[in-house]
């Protein structure tokens, strides 16, 4: 009988010893699951348990890691099981729940399809800092505003910057029938790797692990019906970019670079690696493009002027229009209201408004 007097503690008590009566029948080789628990979380009787496995095991484990999810899903008092494989530790396997999963899974290989979904767009940069989550957020909300049904992914599985920007931390997804169902949060369904760990957790993957995990947030996921579905990419030209290009069903990618010839040149890597993988570019956004004096109105181009335009007549893609570098979107990011939202008629949602509409002339 259980000791523990707090229901959720009972509960977990309860998973645990289902996975160790199941244990024996789902052990394959070396690998027993009741030696592998790496993670547990409880939710309103949601369970997400995390398994320790190495990449190349992720094969020949499924049906041992499906006994184990039946087994768990079995528990009374569950209403939803997920059992999933993540990076094996060096260190000695928990012999307790641990506060969150670590999430993540070998990728599947099949394509993924999202039934109900109009416009997939990816948000690319080739390196960080360019201002790409606070982009598509902006994006996501100017949208919004005319009408459209939206949803935005955040992908940035080591940076996840969404449910700061939408003022949602904390937040959590809530189950039905075995999937996710997005967060809503002025009026934009939003799913992001930041909802399903505690907060300050780093997250320590190699390649297959993001791969897989970028998977289930689109898999696992209930989008329901949406108009366009943004995509928020973690910068560069990984396993991530890869893993979307190959197995998303997008309509094309939007690219976020800075001015100045050091955020182009990664910005042209991204471009061309969209292009290498026949996904549309649907142009080029010039983000921080100038800073205006808020009292006399005068433009300084802090980093440089104009080369995102340049860098798009010279390869040859739309150029989407220009973000200038204000006080204002900063402070309005970091309160969880874009500034699209906090001041729709105010000149630089203006600006996101145009880019939004230029990607939707894009897409036609």
């Amino acid at each position: 009988m259980s000791t523990a007097s707090d229901p959720k503690e009972a509960l977990a008590e309860a998973v645990l010893r289902a996975v160790f009566a199941a244990a024996p029948a789902a052990t394959v080789a070396d690998w027993n699951p009741s030696d592998r628990v790496a993670g547990l979380d409880i939710a309103e009787g949601r369970v997400l348990l995390a398994l320790e496995a190495r990449p190349e095991q992720a094969e020949s484990l499924e049906s041992a890691r499906a006994a184990i999810e039946a087994a768990v899903a079995r528990v009374p008092g569950v209403t939803a099981a997920s059992v999933i494989l993540t990076a094996e530790r060096a260190a000695a396997p928990p012999q307790a729940p641990q506060p969150g999963p670590r999430i993540g899974q070998h990728p599947t290989g099949g394509k993924i399809e999202l039934p109900g979904v109009g416009l997939v767009v990816a948000v690319a940069s080739g390196k960080g800092g360019v201002g790409k989550s606070t982009t598509t957020a902006n994006l996501a909300l100017a949208l919004a505003g005319k009408g459209l049904k939206v949803g935005v992914l955040d992908a940035d599985i080591y940076g996840p910057s969404i449910p700061t920007l939408f003022g949602c931390e904390g937040a959590k997804p809530t189950m039905a029938e075995g999937r996710m169902i997005p967060v809503m949060a002025h009026g934009v369904k939003l799913i992001s790797i930041g909802f399903l760990l505690p907060p300050d957790t780093p997250v320590i993957w190699r390649g297959p692990m993001v791969s897989g995990a970028i998977e289930q947030l689109f898999r696992d996921v209930d989008w329901g019906t949406l108009d366009v579905l943004l995509i928020d990419l973690p910068p560069g030209t990984g396993d991530a970019q890869l893993t979307m290009s190959q197995k998303a069903p997008l309509s094309g990618a939007v690219i976020v670079s800075t001015p100045q010839d050091l955020a182009l040149i990664d910005a042209r890597r991204a471009l061309l690696m969209f292009r290498k993988v026949e996904v549309p570019v649907f142009g080029i956004v010039e983000n921080m493009s100038y800073y205006e004096c808020p009292n006399c109105g005068h433009r300084e181009h802090i980093f440089s002027h104009g080369g995102a335009q340049a860098a798009a007549r010279e390869l040859e893609t739309p150029f989407l229009g220009a973000v200038p570098l204000t006080l204002a979107i900063r402070e309005a990011a970091d309160a969880g209201t874009p500034l699209a939202l906090k001041d729709p008629e105010g000149p630089h949602a203006k600006a996101y408004l145009a880019i939004a509409e230029a990607i939707l002339y894009g897409a036609e």
